[in-house]
C-alpha cells in the first residue's frame, strides 16, 4: 500500500464512539502497539517541554467542579491580579533556559475581557514570542476578533479543553454549555490559531464519556494540532475533593487511543503527571505521548520538580519495556 493511501486510512475525522469503544474494550498491549506505530509513523519523535504559568489566578466566576481558582468554592487559593509584563518575560526567559520550546499562559476569566488587560496579554505575547519560543493562552471563551489580534502579536495555539463528553459536561460544569467551548474552538481555527485541546480523566465519567470526548477532537477537520491529556488533581474545597484514582492502565490506554484517533497531534502529559513514575511516563511516551508541562506549578497545582524531568529526558529515547510485559489485557 503506498503511504498516500496509508496516510488516507490513517488520518481520519469520521471517527464512530462505537468503533472507539472497541479500542477501549480490545487488549491493551494490541493497542499500545497499533498507536506506536502510528506515533513512530506520524508523530514528531522529540518530546516537547512547555511551561504553563497563571498570569492571573482565582476568582473565577465558572463552577468546574475541578477547579481550585473557581470563586464558587473555598479552597484556600489567594486571588492574584494579572502579572506584570516583565514578571512573565522573566518566567518564561528561564523555562527556555530549562529547555522549555513553548510557554503557555492562562488567566481565570470567563471569557477575554475587552480592556486594558487584554492590551497587556498582547504585550505578553508579543514579548515570549519574540524569544523565539511558541506561544500558548489559555483565557477562557474568546471572539474570532480577539484571537485574530493575538495572532498577529504571535500566538501559536489557543487552549479551550472539552474535558469530557457533552453528556456527561453538565455534572462537571454549568456556567458554560459545550458548544461555548466549541464555538471558541472554531472562533480559533477562523483566526489561522492552532487548537490545543484535550480532557480530564478522574471526573467520575464512564468509559463512553472517554471515548466521546476523544471522538469529539477526532472529529474536527484538522485535528486539534496539541491534544493534553489530564489526570484530575483533587483540590480540596471543590465537589471533586474526594475523587477515585485512575489506574495507570486506563491513563496509557487513554494516551494510545488519542494517537490512534489523532496521528500527528501532539499528545501532551498534563495536570497531574507528578503522580506518574518516570517510567510510567516514558511508556505514555512509547504510545504516542510527545509533550510534556514542565516547571514546579501547573497553573496552581503541584508539578514535577525540574531536575527529575532533566533526569527523564536524558532517557527519553531509550528503549521501553515490552507494553505485554506490564499490562493486563
Amino acid at each position: 500500500m503506498g503511504s498516500n493511501e496509508s496516510a488516507r486510512r490513517d488520518i481520519r475525522h469520521d471517527w464512530t464512539i462505537d468503533e472507539t469503544l472497541r479500542l477501549f474494550s480490545a487488549p491493551l498491549p494490541e493497542i499500545c502497539d497499533r498507536a506506536s506505530e502510528l506515533h513512530r509513523t506520524y508523530a514528531a519523535q522529540d518530546v516537547q517541554q512547555c511551561m504553563l504559568l497563571s498570569v492571573k489566578t482565582g476568582a473565577c466566576p465558572e463552577d468546574c467542579g475541578y477547579c481550585s481558582q473557581s470563586a464558587h468554592f473555598k479552597t484556600n487559593l489567594a486571588s492574584e491580579p494579572l502579572l506584570s509584563v516583565d514578571r512573565v518575560l522573566d518566567t518564561a526567559r528561564q523555562a527556555k533556559d530549562h529547555g522549555a520550546t513553548r510557554f503557555c499562559m492562562g488567566a481565570a476569566w470567563r471569557e477575554i475581557p475587552e480592556d486594558a488587560r487584554f492590551e497587556k496579554i498582547v504585550s505578553m505575547v508579543e514579548g515570549v514570542s519574540a524569544l523565539g519560543m511558541e506561544v500558548c493562552c489559555t483565557l477562557g471563551m474568546a471572539s474570532e476578533r480577539q484571537l485574530s489580534r493575538l495572532k498577529e502579536a504571535g500566538l501559536t495555539a489557543y487552549n479551550h479543553n472539552l474535558d469530557t463528553s457533552r453528556e456527561y459536561y453538565p455534572k462537571i460544569i454549568t456556567t458554560r454549555t459545550y458548544d461555548d467551548r466549541l464555538n471558541t474552538l472554531r472562533n480559533a481555527r477562523r483566526a489561522g490559531v492552532q487548537l490545543c485541546c484535550g480532557g480530564i480523566l478522574g471526573l467520575g465519567e464512564a468509559i463512553k464519556d472517554r471515548a466521546a470526548m476523544l471522538v469529539e477532537l477526532a472529529t474536527i477537520n484538522p485535528h486539534p494540532e496539541s491534544v493534553p491529556v489530564n489526570l484530575l488533581v483533587p483540590i480540596e474545597g471543590t465537589p471533586l475533593q474526594v475523587s477515585e484514582a485512575v489506574p495507570f492502565e486506563d491513563f496509557l490506554r487513554v494516551v494510545a487511543i488519542a494517537r490512534i484517533l489523532m496521528p500527528k497531534s501532539r499528545v501532551r502529559l498534563s495536570a497531574g503527571r507528578n503522580t506518574l513514575s518516570i517510567e510510567e511516563q516514558r511508556r505514555c511516551f512509547a504510545v504516542g505521548a510527545n509533550s510534556i508541562f514542565v516547571g514546579e506549578k501547573l497553573l496552581t497545582a503541584e508539578n514535577v520538580p525540574w531536575t527529575q524531568d532533566e533526569a527523564m529526558m536524558m532517557r527519553a529515547h531509550e528503549p521501553v519495556a515490552s507494553q505485554s510485559a506490564h499490562s493486563p489485557g
